[in-house]
């Protein structure tokens, strides 16, 4: 992927899919919370996208509560969290919906941090990556397990530009943090 003149700022879409969640009898899957692992990965996340230069400009979040505690424990690792959105659109959601809410973002948003869940989120980074660094699209093919960033780079004037094979996907990250 190469810049061109006039193309627009390098955007950023990182991917997080929400840490592991708790499978409690009798809870709805929207209001599941987060495993003890979960809880020790989510701040595990935080801290990877903070060491590789990730932070967002604004995130927006599945409503689902697995999702929300992982916002919480990703961005009480930052000095100054950005905004958040919850959108319900993204729980549950295929690539056309996640896709029309990335493309809401607005322009001066240059990196958008999505969290949401599978296989939505992993069907959307293998439809927006034309290409990928090293080996990050085999890596994301095999498995896109709880607690995975996917970052994608591309040029754009605005979100709405981004489309199915637009983006270059720069690097791949699985979040695990040690048992106590």
């Amino acid at each position: 992927m190469t810049a061109r003149l006039g193309a627009g700022p390098l955007r950023r879409l990182v991917v997080l899919r929400h840490a592991k969640s708790a499978w409690p009898d009798g809870v709805a899957d929207h209001e599941r919370p987060l495993a003890g692992r979960g809880r020790r990965d989510a701040p595990v996340a935080g801290r990877l996208l903070a060491a590789s230069d990730c932070l967002p400009d604004l995130a927006v979040c599945s409503t689902a509560v697995r999702a929300r505690e992982t916002w919480e424990l990703v961005s009480a690792q930052w000095g100054t969290p950005p905004p958040v959105r919850l959108d319900p659109r993204v729980y549950a959601a295929e690539v056309p919906e996640l896709l029309s809410v990335v493309h809401e973002v607005p322009p001066e948003v240059e990196t958008l941090l999505l969290i949401g869940h599978n296989p939505g989120l992993e069907e959307l980074v293998l439809d927006l990556a034309g290409d990928g660094l090293d080996d990050t699209l085999d890596e994301v093919r095999t498995k896109f397990p709880t607690s995975a960033i996917a970052v994608l780079a591309w040029y754009g004037t605005t979100w709405r530009a981004l489309a199915p094979g637009t983006a270059l996907l720069t690097g791949v990250m699985v979040a695990r943090g040690k048992k106590r």
